[in-house]
């Protein structure tokens, strides 16, 4: 259901596998079963989570799975109740993304250009083009990183000023490219083989894993200088959008070219504008200044 009917995609149906077979199990473990479990034991494997260490929005990101789960059971008329209907979500308080400053993200990517410029093996110069190219579009898209590992070269439209990106549920939006990014895109398609993918790979996916690209991501922060625990591909994400609303783009428009299907998503980045607000305040009020 969760591929054919929702068009989940492939780490996502990955991750309710894992849930559901931990609930499962725990629930076995209680000697009952997935069509005799009650609110207790859901109760007793949230508990459960909690003492393992699990953090509440990891907890709750399980339990909306095991939700989803029993009203597939109740919907196919295999199960007549739902045992989680009234079982509280763990509530934590929502973290602010990290972000990276506009210097740091300068840093970087002048690092990466650098070094795809530099003299090197045909095989080291290949590597450094496509880690710089994928920077470039990673900031000037805020694209997921799944979203861009996958990239086909048919998604590059008009002169690369485009590209065509098939979000969660397989849903496609048009995000702009700038004209860095742009620029980078065409002279790497240049040094490609014909083939699918923007950014191929000899894996079974045909195209490079998201694990390699936040390693060498994290290699090149540490060239930067800067903390390579602190880079990572969705912070580039991050920053991508806290930057835009910092400059004055409206929350709707990075909603949109972040894919987000709900408003509420994107507000979290709304605390780079704070700063922003009570500046303008103190600048225009008329009793400003005293």
């Amino acid at each position: 259901m969760m591929s054919a009917e929702r068009g989940a995609a492939k780490n996502t149906i990955e991750a309710y596998r894992r849930d559901l077979a931990d609930y499962a199990g725990f629930v076995a473990g209680r000697q009952s079963s997935l069509l005799t479990v009650d609110r207790d034991i859901v109760n007793a494997w949230l508990d459960r989570l909690k003492q393992d260490g699990l953090s509440a929005s990891s907890s709750a990101r399980r339990l909306s799975a095991i939700r989803q789960f029993h009203k597939f059971l109740c919907a196919d008329g295999i199960r007549g109740d739902d045992p989680t209907r009234i079982v509280a979500s763990p509530k934590s308080r929502r973290a602010l993304p990290k972000v990276l400053s506009l210097s740091e993200v300068d840093r970087l990517l002048t690092t990466a250009e650098a070094e795809a410029n530099s003299p090197a093996s045909p095989q080291k110069q290949a590597a450094a083009l496509r880690l710089y190219v994928l920077l470039e579009l990673l900031y000037a898209t805020g694209l997921r990183v799944s979203e861009l590992v996958s990239l086909r070269r048919s998604a590059v439209m008009r002169d690369a000023s485009f590209l065509t990106v098939v979000g969660k549920g397989s849903k496609e939006r048009v995000v702009p490219v700038n004209d860095r990014a742009r620029d980078a895109i065409k002279a790497y398609l240049r040094t490609l083989e014909p083939g699918l993918f923007l950014f191929p790979a000899t894996g079974s996916e045909g195209y490079l894993s998201r694990q390699v690209f936040a390693r060498d991501l994290k290699s090149l922060a540490a060239r930067a200088g800067i903390s390579s625990a602190r880079v990572a591909p969705h912070v580039l994400r991050h920053a991508f959008a806290s930057h835009l609303l910092a400059g004055g783009a409206d929350l709707r428009v990075v909603q949109m070219l972040l894919g987000h299907a709900d408003i509420s998503t994107t507000q979290i980045y709304t605390h780079v504008l704070d700063e922003k607000l009570r500046t303008l305040v103190e600048t225009h009020h008329p009793l400003a200044g005293g």
